[in-house]
């Protein structure tokens, strides 16, 4: 850092890189004005970009980009090593130490940041000086992670990434953190050559995506006009396959529960009461059993009044993209794939309502056996939604058919869990066409449109509250195991994702702001 004093209360500073290696050309650097602070104001006044030397070509960036591999390998594998498990209590200091660690890359690269406080896990709200008359964007992500039990079936620890055969493996590799650094990556690159960006970025990073991101999508109003923007970039999804990138224009919604079936005071003997009770375990599985039909129709009273339909064009478009049954049925390890009748497999998994069970406790779970019928019984299941449903009405309809369905001798209790509609984003968007060039030009492929079967809670949020354009941008693959063990993300797409996060960056900044 350089610092100019006048002798008085006003200095001004020139932000140097912290990191990397220092060019002696000419570059660009941020010019800070700072103040005397007082309790009305930081202190600071940024005023700019200062012109020193001639701009960078994009294609010098990602040559520089291309030279400096290791360095931006080396930095996600040191965030990965943060084990920020947000639903994890014993992981608060963690999910604490993700949020510094993000918030001073971005700050060591010359970006405004603060860490917000919620009642939940802190935020990260960082943005370059405003670019007039060109557009602003958002870009969004999560640096919590998904728990990573059962530890047993991970290859190598979890918290210790390690890059096997071309893939990164570590939990968060591509379920965020690798994903939303090539973004972070390639704007703090840019800023590190000198070249001032076309455009305006905001970032806004949480820690609570993966339990349902309440404390933002409560927050999110307050914090409009600091987000305003004219679009919100979002890579927390998948290519369409190997060599086949892809953007996801839509999304499905969520509704999530626990239900638990009690019977008696306490477990007791199978022989001397069996045939004389109901068995809770039993009962809760015919109730769940009762939620779907043979034909993988959901049972629940007006579930699908509310469903999309598809375009014919949406059929059309599918039906022309590559797909396998047989090898995606291996690839996943089971012998015939299932669902509802109908429906072929991507408009299952992308455009179809679903009812998934996720865990089921009863009875003893320990060594051996034991004879009992279990004084409670519970399950943890899930419903994925689509656009036009409401988890709201969704839970009014399930309480309705489990009062219908509950076994005489048993009594059940419902806890709600978190809940999402699903999002349809604008396909006819020059950000659309924006984003379709920039992946074209990095990973040689031009990108399909398509849907993905699952959640991001707060996107519908952005586009009610901000008002909008949304692109998912997806640079995983359907095989990087998130939410599972042996989480990956490949090497290779970890690159191209930071290219084409930099020449996406280029191509919004040449349309006009409010586009």
């Amino acid at each position: 850092m350089l610092v100019y004093s006048t002798g008085s209360n006003i200095s001004a500073r020139f932000f140097l890189p912290r990191f990397g290696r220092f060019d002696p050309n000419p570059r660009t650097r941020f010019l800070s004005i700072w103040f005397p602070k007082t309790p009305f104001s930081t202190g600071e006044i940024l005023i700019g970009h200062i012109q020193t030397g001639r701009h960078m070509s994009v294609s010098e960036l990602l040559d520089t980009l291309q030279s400096d591999q290791q360095r931006l390998l080396d930095d996600l594998i040191q965030w990965l090593r943060i084990p920020s498990v947000s639903s994890d209590s014993r992981h608060i200091d963690d999910t604490q130490k993700a949020c510094q660690w993000i918030a001073d890359k971005l700050s060591g690269a010359g970006l405004s940041v603060e860490i917000l406080p919620t009642e939940g896990h802190p935020m990260v709200l960082a943005e370059t000086p405003p670019v007039p008359g060109a557009p602003t964007v958002v870009v969004y992500g999560h640096y919590d992670v998904q728990p990573a039990e059962p530890l047993n079936q991970w290859t190598t620890p979890p918290f210790e990434p390690e890059v096997r055969d071309g893939n990164l493996y570590a939990r968060g590799a591509t379920d965020d953190k690798g994903q939303l650094l090539t973004h972070v990556q390639s704007v703090c690159r840019w800023l590190e050559t000198g070249r001032p960006l076309p455009l305006q970025i905001k970032f806004l990073i949480e820690g609570e995506e993966e339990i349902g991101s309440a404390n933002l999508e409560r927050l999110l109003p307050e914090l409009r006009e600091r987000l305003a923007c004219d679009c919100v970039v979002i890579s927390d999804s998948s290519q369409y396959a190997d060599g086949q990138p892809a953007i996801t224009y839509g999304l499905r919604g969520i509704a999530t529960y626990e239900l638990q079936v009690d019977g008696p005071s306490q477990d007791l003997h199978s022989g001397s009461f069996g045939g004389a009770v109901m068995n809770p375990a039993i009962a809760l599985t015919q109730m769940l059993s009762s939620l779907i039909d043979s034909e993988g129709r959901i049972q629940i009273p007006g579930y699908y009044d509310d469903v999309r339909d598809l375009t014919d064009t949406e059929r059309r478009q599918w039906q022309d993209l590559p797909q396998d049954d047989d090898a995606f049925a291996k690839a996943i390890g089971v012998d015939e794939l299932a669902g509802e009748l109908g429906f072929s497999t991507n408009e299952r998994r992308w455009a179809r309502p679903t009812f998934d069970i996720n865990g089921l406790t009863s009875g003893h779970q320990g060594e051996g056996g034991k004879t009992i019928i279990p004084a409670t019984a519970s399950a943890k299941f899930s419903f994925r939604l689509v656009p036009d449903q409401d988890p709201e009405k969704v839970t009014a309809g399930l309480r309705k058919h489990l009062d219908q369905h509950t076994p005489t001798g048993v009594r059940w209790s419902l806890k709600c869990g978190h809940g999402a509609v699903g999002m349809l984003a604008n396909t006819d968007s020059p950000f659309m066409k924006a984003a379709s060039d920039a992946i074209e030009q990095a990973f040689g492929v031009s990108p399909v449109l398509i849907r993905e079967g699952g959640s991001i809670p707060i996107v519908t949020r952005f586009q009610e509250v901000l008002g909008c354009d949304c692109l998912l941008l997806g640079w995983g693959l359907s095989d990087d195991n998130a939410h599972s063990p042996n989480e990956k993300f490949r090497v290779d797409d970890y690159f191209r994702g930071i290219q084409a996060s930099a020449i996406l960056w280029d191509e919004i900044g040449k349309l006009n702001a409010n586009t």
